[in-house]
């Protein structure tokens, strides 16, 4: 392998002898390879090398699994430095992401016809009159995703774009959006700053959209649609956040009138706080497992671990003593998934040196933040 080539120059073997002993070295298409064994621990190794490679322009990794071919490359079982070129960025159009966001807005518009009572069987073309709806929520999540975006940029850390995920046929018209991390990422602040960066953003945004959407008129339903006993409507509870919105500025989020509910929009700042509070929950690599990993180092895994028996728990006294009945499977579901997410780890930073104070504070605050979007029961089914 020649080690000028590629984007910069990569360092000679004698440069990392001190904590990698090099056996030799090859090239796989833009990868470089040092095949040889660690002087080190290996979570010692990356964060000495890490720094070496970063500044030439190459993230590096230790594996014994790299695939072995007919090329003459290392075999499974040996140690491999593997060095690939960093892309910080956008590479190409992002096709992926503009058709799953043009797919979303179509799901949420869709969405807002049914909380505005919008009957595209006469017309279809009104589905474009659901677009305050759409636009509040998309704001929300574009505003979430904007947030863990920009700080991964900020620290030079390579994601993609947001990929935001339809879901035609329901009264909210998606399932969010989520960032992929494309390689591991530097420092515990670093890790603070991307996981915090999301939720308090979308905070942000969750607020100025419930704001805007109290003073907006209500919707007002037909006597027919809300007397028919033939009707199951879905009830979502409004968390603490909400309540204290309404208060501070004087607007009511229910009516006596059974006809009126509040404008659809207020229901894109509920979609904020559900979305909030689940992205906190502190376990693998939600945002409130990054987080905390930030917060407590390895100390984390232990209250991940926990995390999915509290919310186990959390149904069971739902279900058996506040007669809620199927609405506490929500929470069952949340567990299921954290507890997959514990056992699949949290985000580990490269650099695991402790949090300055500011952060450490401000880690706190967040979470007490995500307190005021909780609701013991997000939604029932009421027939």
């Amino acid at each position: 392998m020649d080690e000028t080539d590629g984007p910069g120059r990569l360092p000679p073997a004698e440069e990392i002898e001190s904590v990698f002993r090099v056996y030799e070295t090859r090239r796989d298409d833009d990868r470089f390879l040092y095949v040889g064994r660690p002087l080190v621990a290996p979570d010692r190794l990356e964060e000495r090398l890490w720094p070496v490679f970063r500044r030439r322009g190459y993230n590096v990794s230790l594996t014994t699994r790299y695939p072995a071919g007919d090329s003459g490359l290392p075999t499974v079982g040996e140690y491999v430095l593997v060095a690939e070129p960093r892309s910080v960025g956008v590479d190409g159009f992002p096709w992926k992401n503009v058709l799953f966001f043009a797919l979303t807005i179509l799901s949420t518009l869709y969405a807002g016809t049914l909380w505005y009572g919008i009957d595209l069987g006469s017309d279809p073309l009104a589905l474009a009159r659901a677009w305050p709806f759409a636009l509040a929520i998309l704001g929300v999540l574009c505003t979430h995703e904007a947030g863990h975006y920009v700080m991964s940029r900020y620290h030079g850390v390579n994601a993609s774009l947001p990929y935001f995920i339809p879901l035609p046929l329901t009264h909210i018209g998606t399932m969010g959006a989520f960032i992929r991390m494309r390689e591991r990422i530097p420092t515990r602040r670093a890790l603070f700053d991307i996981g915090a960066a999301g939720p308090l953003a979308g905070l942000v945004a969750t607020v100025v959209v419930t704001v805007v959407g109290l003073h907006l008129d209500p919707v007002t339903y037909s006597t027919a649609t809300v007397s028919d006993p033939n009707t199951a409507y879905i009830r979502f509870n409004d968390p603490l956040l909400l309540h204290l919105l309404a208060d501070l500025t004087g607007q009511p989020l229910s009516y006596a009138d059974p006809r009126k509910v509040v404008n659809p929009v207020v229901f894109a700042g509920w979609v904020g706080c559900f979305v909030t509070l689940f992205n906190l929950l502190p376990a693998g690599q939600l945002d409130g497992g990054h987080v905390l990993r930030a917060l407590l180092g390895e100390r984390q895994e232990t209250v991940a671990a926990a995390v999915p028996a509290l919310l186990f728990g959390f149904a069971g006294y739902l279900y058996a003593f506040r007669a809620v009945g199927t609405a506490a499977v929500i929470w069952v579901v949340w567990g299921v998934i954290t507890m997959v997410l514990a056992y699949l780890g949290p985000a580990t930073p490269i650099r695991d040196r402790p949090l300055n104070p500011g952060r450490k504070v401000l880690a706190v605050v967040t979470f007490l933040l995500g307190t005021l979007c909780f609701m013991p029961v997000p939604f029932q089914v009421i027939s």
